[in-house]
């Protein structure tokens, strides 16, 4: 009895997925340029009504999260002045010493690793593809945290 032989097309994910930008993955396999699908108003109207809705998100989660960092701050001084709690200042300006050493050493490399630059580069192919978008939802933002 003969034996059949099957073959198998073999799909490397981890090329296949390094090839195609990021955006193209959340969206849709086809979706290229915005310019190429929608015109000029609508792209504008969609930019500026995601950057309104995104900046608006952004002004109160904001708003929120220096409330907590302030009221937190405030709550920690007035626990070491009524005597609750005892800071050890020596042992917080070793910490700061020590992570302003981490930083100079992490800033003086200044090379950036070639996955960033490759997203960056994507980021920047993206925008310049879909400039219109990009400059509503930049105006939408702004509009958005100034409301």
């Amino acid at each position: 009895a003969g034996v059949k032989e099957d073959s198998f097309n073999v799909l490397d994910l981890a090329e296949y997925t390094k090839n195609r930008p990021w955006w193209r993955k959340v969206f849709a396999p086809s979706s290229g340029s915005s310019a190429e699908k929608y015109n000029v108003a609508t792209q504008l109207v969609i930019g500026g009504v995601t950057g309104w809705c995104t900046g608006l998100i952004f002004q109160k989660v904001g708003k929120l999260a220096a409330t907590a960092v302030g009221g937190g701050f405030f709550l920690l001084q007035i626990a070491n002045h009524t005597g609750y709690i005892k800071v050890d200042w020596k042992l917080v300006e070793r910490d700061v010493k020590k992570a302003k050493q981490q930083l100079k050493f992490h800033g003086s490399g200044n090379k950036t690793s070639p996955e960033v630059k490759s997203r960056v580069d994507e980021v920047i192919i993206f925008l310049k593809k879909n400039v219109i978008l990009t400059g509503g939802f930049a105006g939408g933002f702004l509009l958005g945290m100034a409301s």
